[in-house]
């Protein structure tokens, strides 16, 4: 039996592209196994290289890998994959170099068997300069299902980005929007449904462009309709989606009775990144803070349940004080669940790296201290709200590590720990918060 071991950088796309890859190799091949600890036979190194960090931590990845699997064939994939194969195939010990286009095929390569003796690692792989991609392509769809032992598995059903915001490097490292096919997405959900799985986390790289490639063209209101109409799962969740596509018949189906099967999740992560309106500019982001305002709270009047959640990027080039304190002030004001908050980090190839006024680390390392705690607030009075009050949560497979209790989500998404049996799991129930832990979690009982 030859041991796989996965290790996965960077955001929920990959996550969902490592599990499905993995998951592909064990049914095609029952020769392989998956490996969490010792030595490896085959380590799969899905990297990431949104920023600076990002891609150095990859490559520090791929030598941890070699160091700690001595004699194991290395797959290196991923978008530092994609936008640097040359970087990782002068690193001693990788054997391949797998572009994002090409990321579909590797359980085939593996299960053909990778030849070490390569002297051009990268040999009839994608590796084309994604910076001269112009034409849509279409959607690489993925060998398998990505459920990675989870209670709701991931389901990737757009890829690319046609946006080009002056930060970000992902438009180069995916290439252009591209989407899975409306057929295909059901059939993908209805196969879920029928293992058993209550709830699917529909993912993408810029999902809100949904069916803008297909012929005919379509939109991610249709999907999720033809979705909710099939009926096939109990729950579905969008992983993120831009304020500009984020539309009031989509906002509708996340009103929907808790009755209702394909039911979307009032539960909407939406990027703002700054609420300063010049440096929203900067950044080639279509939208002001005043479109952001008004959007969250038209979604919390008809949804007062509603969890929002936000991404903020701190110190872009330019980032005043002044510039901070509007991005902090709009999002205190807002009845936001909880923050995503990152530190800008200058990559190179993107328009931003060259802007000649970077803010210093030391204020943006406070700035992201400042949003921080300010999250923590916003989540904590998020939870607050709901003590007392009986919610519906969706009982995850695997017990919490430290106390023992069942976990589970709500639709809303309000983690809850609670006491339980295990025929519990993947189940549907009816649990009280009680009391906010000293970790910040919820603590709740089963309602009788």
């Amino acid at each position: 039996m030859k041991k796989l071991f996965f290790k996965t950088l960077g955001c929920k796309v990959n996550q969902c592209e490592s599990e499905a890859i993995e998951n592909a190799l064990l049914e095609l091949d029952s020769g392989f196994i998956s490996c969490k600890d010792g030595k490896a036979d085959i380590v799969v190194v899905n990297t990431c290289t949104v920023t600076s960090k990002a891609a150095m931590q990859s490559r520090q990845a791929v030598r941890r890998a070699i160091r700690n699997h001595p004699g194991a064939q290395i797959v290196v994939t991923g978008c530092h994959a994609q936008t640097s194969p040359g970087e990782l195939a002068a690193i001693e010990g990788v054997d391949i170099i797998v572009g994002n286009r090409e990321k579909h095929r590797i359980p085939q390569k593996i299960i053909a068997g990778i030849d070490s003796s390569h002297t051009d690692k990268i040999a009839g792989f994608e590796t084309a300069n994604p910076t001269n991609e112009t034409s849509h392509h279409r959607f690489e769809e993925l060998p398998g299902i990505a459920h990675g032992g989870r209670t709701r598995p991931f389901l990737k059903i757009q890829d690319g980005c046609d946006a080009f915001c002056t930060y970000c490097i992902v438009p180069y490292a995916r290439g252009r929007s591209r989407s899975l096919p409306v057929d295909q997405v059901l059939y993908q959900i209805e196969k879920l449904g029928q293992l058993g799985y209550r709830e699917v986390v529909l993912t993408g790289i810029h999902i809100g462009c949904y069916g803008k490639d297909l012929s005919p063209s379509t939109k991610l209101y249709d999907l999720l309709s033809r979705i909710r109409d099939a009926g096939a799962i109990e729950r579905v969740r969008i992983s993120s989606i831009e304020p500009a596509e984020l539309s009031n018949g989509i906002i509708n189906l996340g009103i929907s009775k808790e009755e209702i099967q394909g039911r979307l999740c009032p539960h909407f992560h939406i990027p703002l990144q700054s609420g300063d309106n010049d440096i929203l500019k900067r950044m080639h982001r279509p939208y002001d803070r005043d479109y952001f305002r008004e959007l969250v709270l038209s979604v919390v009047d008809r949804m007062p349940d509603a969890a929002i959640g936000v991404d903020t990027l701190i110190g872009f080039p330019g980032e005043s004080d002044d510039a901070f304190q509007n991005t902090f002030e709009l999002i205190r004001s807002l009845p936001v669940a909880y923050l995503h908050v990152f530190p800008f980090s200058a990559r190179k190839a993107t328009p931003a790296y060259t802007f000649s006024d970077p803010v210093q680390p030391s204020v943006i390392k406070q700035r992201c201290e400042n949003m921080r705690r300010l999250g923590a607030d916003k989540r904590q009075s998020f939870y607050k709200r709901w003590v007392g009050k009986p919610s519906t949560v969706l009982v995850e497979e695997t017990r919490d590590r430290n106390s023992s209790f069942l976990k589970g989500l709500t639709d809303n998404y309000i983690p809850i720990r609670f006491e339980g049996p295990d025929d519990l799991f993947n189940t549907f129930q009816q649990v009280e918060i009680l009391r906010i832990a000293s970790d910040g979690v919820p603590v709740g009982a089963i309602s009788e």
